[in-house]
């Protein structure tokens, strides 16, 4: 079998690996080609001998195409996955520090709020060229899997502007069902889900067992279990209002909507500080700073390490894999995927990206039809989609009053600021992430007058969140890595 799969963002250390596993876990997969690309050479060239070192161990005489000239990666390939980080770790800082001097405590900040808005627009921006390439040099009808975030704008942006098929792919609905099993006391297998909504907002509209119904009995499922009933305060407490549970963490969860994070004073009783993703202020920020150190401070023992397995054994959850297997062989999956929602979900926009399950095989993807959402998730979602909406419009078209009035709207940030506000932040954000926003060229200049001016709102400098936790060091991460490994086994 004959074909090419380009990485675009190959540099993204652990994940492109792990994807790279999945792919070559297939035994029809040992012949195609493979590009990596990336803007960082070192990272590249990091990324590529590791993956490399495993296509030897197991036998594979693949080479790598790795290269810094995405055109040339794109050429031919019938498949790109989508893994950028645009703006980096030093971007990223942006999204959570600027909002926290104007109150906006966040968590993640990568898919809604202040902080999934400006990445939005930095992602699209890089996005849409990637798709004019795609058209330019890749094969015919190429399709983007995309696992960037925020994966529902860029995903929307790409199909409606990019013109490039493209399918947005996410893991917080694989992680949800393994809770689900295990509050239930059944074995994942014997469960039956149905999930829909909107990425990371999507919810568990129908989970049965040998055709009973398992609904009623979540909610004191989840209340009764030691550990989600602390970790997971946020979902369990949407669970109990709206009637259903959401796919996503605590942490995420609790800054798409207005009602966790708005008071500093409150966060800490819904949140929990075991791990980052249930809540911990700029949580992913600081892992993720924390495993880029250990990364490249480990890089030499990481090499060294066993080599990952192409049996089967290494092969992990995420979708990716499963798509293209099925799409090349003809095996049917079953998945949940980021698609152009075109009247599946009945009660929300024609336009815009819903999660649903999908089925795939050899004739390509089917979307089969939810019909509406239960009225409340509907609702929650339908803010979302418009904030997502005012988000793409504004980064296809660098529409200032559009990215101020998505700001404005979104339910956290406007419940936290008020309009003056939001414009002054959304100006200090251009200023900042002038170096990926092309599109904003003249309204940065703009934004750069109005805060010259010198009369401005004050804003909290130098405060840090509401629950925030110390950076470990490289050596500490590698400890906690090595126990977590120890703990799995």
């Amino acid at each position: 079998m004959k074909f090419k799969i380009a990485f675009i963002g190959a540099g993204s250390l652990i994940f492109t690996r792990t994807l790279f596993t999945d792919i070559m876990s297939v035994p029809e997969f040992r012949d195609i080609d493979i590009a990596f690309t990336d803007i960082s050479e070192d990272n590249l060239k990091k990324v590529t001998d590791l993956c490399q070192k495993d296509l030897e161990a197991n036998g594979i005489a693949t080479k790598i195409q790795s290269t810094m000239d995405r055109r040339e990666a794109f050429q031919d390939a019938r498949y790109i996955i989508n893994c950028v980080r645009i703006g980096g770790l030093e971007g990223f800082e942006t999204d959570i520090e600027i909002p926290l001097k104007y109150g906006v405590d966040q968590c993640v900040g990568d898919t809604l709020c202040i902080g999934g808005i400006m990445y939005g627009q930095r992602v699209i921006a890089a996005m849409l060229d990637f798709c004019k390439d795609i058209r330019e040099v890749a094969a015919p009808g190429a399709v983007m899997l995309n696992y960037s975030n925020p994966n529902a704008m860029a995903t929307w942006a790409c199909n409606k502007y990019g013109k490039v098929k493209t399918i947005g792919l996410c893991h917080g609905e694989i992680h949800g069902e393994q809770q689900i099993a295990e509050v239930l006391g059944i074995p994942r297998d014997e469960l039956d889900f149905v999930c829909a909504g909107i990425n990371h907002q999507t919810w568990y509209i129908s989970i049965s067992h040998h055709g009973e119904s398992m609904l009623q009995k979540l909610l004191p499922a989840f209340e009764a279990h030691e550990t989600y009933r602390e970790e997971e305060k946020v979902r369990i407490d949407i669970l109990k209002r709206f009637g259903y549970y959401s796919t996503e963490s605590n942490g995420h969860l609790s800054e798409y909507v207005a009602w966790y994070r708005k008071r500093p004073d409150e966060i800490k009783d819904w949140i929990d500080l075991s791990r980052w993703i249930h809540g911990e202020t700029g949580g992913y920020l600081r892992v993720t700073r924390e495993e880029r150190r250990w990364f490249e401070t480990d890089y030499p023992k990481i090499l060294a390490e066993p080599p990952k397995k192409y049996d089967g054994s290494d092969r992990g959850l995420e979708h990716g894999s499963y798509i293209i297997e099925s799409l090349e062989t003809g095996r049917m999956y079953r998945g949940h995927f980021n698609m152009m929602n075109e009247g599946c979900i009945s009660n929300l926009p024609y336009e815009c990206v819903v999660e649903v399950p999908c089925y795939v095989d050899g004739n390509g993807i089917s979307v089969p039809k939810i019909g509406d959402l239960p009225l409340g998730p509907a609702a929650v979602c339908s803010q979302s989609v418009w904030v997502q909406r005012l988000s793409v419009e504004a980064a296809a078209a660098g529409d200032v009053t559009l990215l101020k009035q998505a700001a404005l709207m979104d339910p956290l940030t406007g419940a936290v600021c008020n309009p003056p506000e939001i414009w002054q932040m959304v100006d200090e954000m251009l200023v900042a992430q002038e170096q990926w926003l092309p599109q904003y060229k003249d309204e940065i200049k703009l934004a750069k007058k109005r805060r010259a001016s010198g009369d401005r709102i004050p804003t909290r400098d130098g405060y840090r969140g509401a629950v925030r936790l110390r950076e470990k060091s490289p050596e500490e991460v590698a400890g906690a890595r090595a126990q977590r490994d120890l703990t799995a086994k």
